[in-house]
């Protein structure tokens, strides 16, 4: 019986610490931004998107994910397709730098221990994400930062991956987030002393969507199991 139980914990803590196969890599693609101001498209990549993103591969099913992400966000009313933002012709720039955790899980099986094996996957991510952003407001058709602030954000990603040589995943994937922030553009200015400044549908939060690819590096061993 002892023996039985040591075998068993045995093969519970060696699963736990070599089954998983971690991937480290970046990401390299565009984003956009969909608000009060400019174009109303939601995948509309205008400025450049950079990151950097670690996987801990649970399962050939689900991965828990974390990410540092980066960008310019703009719009310009003149690019709408809206008369009455052209007609105002408002325009913004914003930095976005954003911390994601939450789980990525996979249609198909994609199983990385068995490197020589084609494998595609569709996948769906999702988790929670705080980023930073500068508060800005319009004084006179002109945009001005107020100051720095954070907010909080729900990412939807959607993305395709194959493995295409060994140890090295490609994705290209869609990801927009909804922010719990009206003011990404100065629609919304928090400052008590500007809020009479707002324009804009003050009862719709902001969005930005980055668009692109990621390229990991996978590594970990393949799960072994205890013997006599």
């Amino acid at each position: 019986m002892k023996k039985i139980l040591v075998i068993f914990f045995c093969l519970i803590f060696q699963n736990i610490l070599t089954a998983q196969i971690h991937e480290i890599g970046v990401f390299l693609g565009g984003s956009n931004y969909v608000g009060d101001v400019g174009k109303t498209s939601y995948v509309a990549p205008n400025e450049l998107a950079i990151g950097v993103l670690y996987k801990w591969n649970k399962s050939p099913r689900h991965s828990y994910r974390f990410s540092y992400m980066q960008a310019a966000i703009s719009g310009n009313d003149a690019d709408s397709d809206v008369p009455g933002r052209v007609q105002r012709g408002y325009s913004f720039k914003n930095h976005i730098k954003e911390f994601s955790a939450g789980l990525e899980f996979n249609f198909f099986d994609f199983n990385l221990h068995e490197s020589l094996k084609k494998k595609l996957t569709p996948y769906v991510f999702s988790g929670l994400s705080y980023f930073a952003y500068e508060e800005l407001f319009v004084l006179n058709g002109q945009t001005k930062e107020d100051y720095r602030e954070g907010a909080l954000a729900i990412p939807m990603v959607v993305g395709i991956k194959t493995n295409i040589i060994q140890n090295f995943v490609l994705g290209l994937e869609v990801g927009a987030r909804y922010t719990f922030t009206d003011n990404l553009d100065g629609s919304a200015p928090k400052n008590t002393n500007l809020q009479s400044l707002s324009f804009g549908n003050l009862n719709s939060k902001d969005w930005y969507v980055f668009t692109g690819f990621t390229l990991t590096y996978t590594f970990g061993e393949k799960p072994c199991y205890c013997s006599d």
